[in-house]
């Protein structure tokens, strides 16, 4: 099977404001790594922490922060699929039109499975993060589905 692979980077922000209905924090550098299939996609999420120049100085300015290790290194947020079927009995549509798939999606994912992705890619590098995404891609799309 031939898999096409895609990574996308969406930039860190500073969305702060003094009004509780506007305010939506400060997020780093999100890096999706996306592998699609004839029967669907899968991607891994990884936060980076990787934040605007402002933000970042800010945090470096303050000597000790409550949760300190939530800015100091990547975060493996999610690892998923999308998919055009249900692979669960009574999952239910995400989205009628996902922009991944193109059309109706059936999604699913995991952030504590998503770690072990982000050691893969640490210690054995991005040819072993595609590997593992396949067999993960297998375990996902290659059984029995509902419908």
């Amino acid at each position: 099977m031939s898999f096409e692979r895609k990574i996308e980077f969406a930039p860190a922000y500073d969305k702060r404001s003094s009004e509780p209905n506007k305010n939506y924090g400060v997020h780093g550098v999100e890096m999706r790594f996306y592998l699609k299939g004839e029967d669907g996609v899968v991607q891994f999420l990884l936060y980076t922490n990787w934040h605007t120049k402002k933000v970042q100085e800010e945090f470096d300015s303050r000597p000790v922060r409550p949760y300190m290790h939530l800015s100091c290194h990547p975060m493996a947020a999610d690892i998923g699929y999308h998919s055009p079927r249900p692979i669960y009995e009574g999952q239910t549509m995400l989205s009628e039109n996902c922009h991944i798939l193109n059309g109706p999606c059936y999604y699913d994912g995991s952030s504590l499975n998503a770690e072990a992705f982000y050691w893969t890619l640490v210690e054995e590098g991005e040819e072993a993060l595609w590997k593992k995404m396949e067999e993960w891609y297998e375990g996902i799309f290659k059984k029995e589905a509902i419908a």
